[in-house]
C-alpha cells in the first residue's frame, strides 16, 4: 500500500514552504500527503506580511477527517500559530501512536513570531513527549532549552534538556551557523550522530526546514529506521538547494523535484 504523511502546518502562498512544500517533498518520495492547514500566511521571499490562524475547531477537524478515513503512517507538525491550536493538535494526538515528526516552527527567516509564548508552553509540556523526532534550529534549540549549542558540551546539554521535557530523538539543524561545513547532529537513543555538508553559497534556501522534516516522516511513513530516514531526507535537502531554480528576489525556494 501507498505510504501516507499527515502533514500539520501553515500555508505559503509564495510555494516555498509550509504545506507547498511539504505536499511537494512528499511527492517526491513517492507518499501520498494529506494536510490540516493551521494557518493561511501572506509572504513573499522577502517578508511575511501577515499570519492569520484557521479556527481551532476547524483545524481539529481537518485532522480527524484525514485520520478517520485514508489515516496516515506518520504525521508532520510545522507551525502552530497559537496555543490554542497548539492544545487542539495535542488533544487529537494524545492517545494516538503515529510516528510524529515535530518541527518546531517559531520564528520566520527574517524574525517574524510564528507561535506565542503559550504555544511553546504547550510544544514543551504535551507535544514533545509524543515526538519520535523534534527538529530545532539552533536560534529555537535556544529558545526552548536556553543553550545555544555552540560547541559539543552545550550540544549535550541542550539534548539533556529535551530529555527532561520528554523527548528522547532531536536533530540539530546547523544551517544558522558561520561555519563552511553545516553540521545537523541527530541524537536518538542516547547517541549523537552527524550529517555534514560544505556551505553553499546561495539565498535560495526558503523552507529547507520544511521540506527536511516532512522528508524525514516520508521515510517514517515508509517504515525506514529514523537514522536511515534522515540520511536521506538531508541528502535531498543539499541537492535541492543545490539545484534551487533561483526564483524570487529574496530567499528563494528549493528544488523539491530532484
Amino acid at each position: 500500500m501507498t505510504a501516507r504523511i499527515l502533514v500539520i502546518a501553515g500555508s505559503d502562498p509564495s510555494g516555498g514552504a509550509g504545506i507547498q512544500a511539504d505536499l511537494k517533498t512528499a511527492q517526491a518520495f513517492g507518499v501520498y500527503a494529506q494536510t490540516a492547514i493551521t494557518a493561511v500566511t501572506v509572504q513573499d521571499t522577502t517578508k511575511v506580511y501577515s499570519v492569520n490562524p484557521v479556527a481551532p475547531e476547524i483545524v481539529r477537524g481537518q485532522i480527524e477527517a484525514a485520520l478517520n478515513d485514508i489515516g496516515a503512517d506518520a504525521i508532520k507538525i510545522g507551525m502552530l500559530a497559537t496555543a490554542e491550536i497548539a492544545a487542539v493538535v495535542a488533544d487529537v494526538l494524545e492517545t494516538n501512536t503515529i510516528p510524529l515528526v515535530l518541527d518546531t516552527v517559531l520564528l520566520s527567516s527574517n524574525g517574524t513570531p510564528l507561535l506565542d509564548q503559550a504555544g511553546m508552553t504547550i510544544l514543551k509540556k504535551r507535544l514533545f513527549r509524543r515526538a519520535a523526532l523534534v527538529t530545532p534550529n539552533l536560534p529555537e534549540t535556544e529558545a526552548v532549552t536556553g543553550i545555544y549549542p555552540r560547541s559539543e558540551h552545550r550540544l549535550r546539554n541542550a539534548a539533556m534538556v529535551f530529555k527532561m521535557l520528554g523527548n528522547e530523538g532531536v536533530l540539530f539543524k546547523g544551517g544558522h551557523g558561520e561555519e563552511p561545513i553545516v553540521r545537523d547532529v541527530l541524537w536518538t537513543e542516547g547517541e549523537f550522530f552527524s550529517f555534514e555538508a560544505p556551505r553553499q553559497d546561495t539565498r535560495h534556501t526558503h523552507g529547507t526546514g520544511c521540506t527536511l522534516a516532512t522528508a524525514i516522516a516520508c521515510g517514517l511513513a515508509q517504515k525506514l529506521p529514523l537514522r536511515e530516514a534522515v540520511t536521506r531526507a538531508h541528502a535531498y535537502v543539499q541537492q535541492a538547494i543545490r539545484t534551487a531554480p533561483g526564483l524570487g528576489q529574496g530567499s528563494g525556494p528549493l528544488n523539491h523535484s530532484v
